[in-house]
């Protein structure tokens, strides 16, 4: 544990940590020496509960990778959705693979604004809150999982503007003092090869990082594409059911798709970057009426004068790369291949990433980083471990938003301008309920505005 960490010694949270801790201990010795030793607390004691908030693909996806954890017990205890036939296909996709780890019977099963509310209320402190509803709504749902003395895992992105980031950085900061351990769904971050790639790199096996680019340009992406609402729901319902759509819901598909590239390369440069000028438009429309960009182009600056080159294209038929890559002074690096895993990292002694020059690859299979993530997540819960991610998420959400406003504004944007920027894409979200009306309405075309808050700098860079 943090010496730094303050005294909670009374308090229910810290004691149910310190049990999980020992029973973490006690099962790990006794596994290693090969002896059964009977139980001295019923199994339920140091089950360590999920509540899935949001059950999307994604987040279906981050509880199968919860109860598929070796470090156990876990057990799923309480879904909570806005949508009936997603919570009710989260829940028969889970049963199918985990029946025995699941305990959520009908009236755990929470549907509505407030369903966050009836979910978190059925953890105790120490047990995990699975956040992966829109990244809107994430402030709002990390701030009563705090307040529950729970443990949370987030989707990305965390912030999508300078208002919710601002919010998310104060509540990473409580988080710290709380001992809660949060993880951030930034697996490239615990993926085995890039692990190693980074410690290459830090240790000057390509020299000074010079450059860095990212590529995310394929088709339609998950819910990016959006047409005219014709499906009969309310228009806020709507545009939750296609966030992608919608920068007030997630940063649309700049800050929800282009972040793992964004964040892995920063991750290389062991820094974030103070600066963006960004491009970007709306070329293949066909009958979307959403506020994405079909494509975008950013130059992001770090403070040594470095550059990363970001580009991401939605658009189909066209070239498709998915990759990420460091250039340095005295040779280069694959980041990532092709989408985020397998990543096959390697190193170059030139730039011209041919086989001839190739110095390093990372050897064997790469175990599944959505998997090490989860299985990182609990062992600290069960060691009490320190393990926060939500500053360094926010910070990472905060970065691609500062890109998709420099596209969107053409303007050159600066960190601080984005962290400090008074816009706030969608206000209230702890108060809304299914009658408020949507933070964005379409025009009479039925096309949904693409916000572009102008911002006037006389700076000189």
């Amino acid at each position: 544990m943090n010496d730094n960490q303050p005294s909670t010694a009374a308090h229910p949270a810290a004691s149910r940590r310190r049990f999980l801790r020992d029973a973490g201990a006690a099962a790990a010795a006794t596994t290693l020496s090969g002896i059964v030793v009977p139980r001295v607390h019923a199994a339920e004691d140091h089950t360590i509960q999920v509540a899935l908030i949001g059950c999307g693909g994604r987040g279906t996806g981050a509880a199968a990778n919860a109860l598929a954890v070796k470090n156990g017990p876990l057990k799923l205890v309480a879904l909570a959705d806005v949508f009936a036939d997603r919570l009710s296909t989260s829940h028969n996709s889970l049963a199918a693979q985990f029946a025995a780890q699941m305990d959520v019977p009908e009236e755990r099963r929470f549907l509505g604004f407030d369903a966050y509310h009836k979910a978190l209320a059925c953890l105790r402190p120490g047990d995990v809150a699975i956040c992966a509803t829109p990244p809107a709504f994430r402030w709002v749902h990390f701030a009563a999982a705090i307040e529950r003395g729970v443990n949370v895992f987030m989707e990305k992105p965390v912030s999508v503007d300078g208002a919710s980031s601002r919010k998310m950085l104060e509540l990473a900061q409580l988080s710290e003092e709380k001992n809660l351990k949060v993880g951030v769904g930034l697996m490239c971050r615990h993926c085995d090869a890039r692990r190693e790639l980074f410690d290459r790199i830090q240790a000057g096996e390509i020299g000074e990082i010079t450059a860095l680019r990212a590529y995310r340009m394929t088709g339609p992406t998950g819910s990016a594409a959006v047409g005219p609402n014709t499906s009969g729901m309310s228009e806020l319902l709507y545009q939750i059911r296609n966030f992608h759509g919608f920068l007030w819901a997630s940063g649309g598909a700049f800050s929800d798709f282009l972040i793992h590239n964004i964040d892995e390369c920063c991750w290389m440069k062991n820094a974030w970057p103070i600066q963006a000028e960004g491009s970007g438009g709306r070329h293949y429309r066909g009958t979307s009426v959403d506020q994405n960009f079909d494509n975008y182009t950013v130059e992001y600056t770090f403070a040594d004068g470095a550059k990363l080159h970001l580009r991401g294209r939605t658009m189909p038929g066209c070239y498709q790369q998915f990759a990420s890559y460091a250039q340095g002074t005295r040779g280069s690096a694959v980041i990532s291949t092709a989408s985020h895993s397998p990543a096959r990292c390697r190193t170059f002694r030139g730039q011209n990433f041919v086989k001839e020059e190739q110095t390093w690859h990372f050897p064997g299979q790469e175990p599944s980083p959505y998997q090490l993530e989860w299985d990182h997540l609990i062992d600290a819960i069960r060691q009490d471990k320190p393990f926060n991610e939500a500053r360094r998420g926010t910070e990472a959400s905060l970065v691609s938003a500062m890109g998709r406003l420099a596209a969107h504004t053409g303007q050159r944007i600066t960190w601080d301008e984005t962290l400090q920027h008074p816009h706030e894409l969608a206000p209230g979200l702890d108060q809304l309920t299914a009658d408020s009306p949507a933070p964005v309405r379409a025009d009479e075309q039925g096309k949904y505005p693409v916000p572009m808050p102008g911002i006037k700098t006389d700076r000189e860079y």
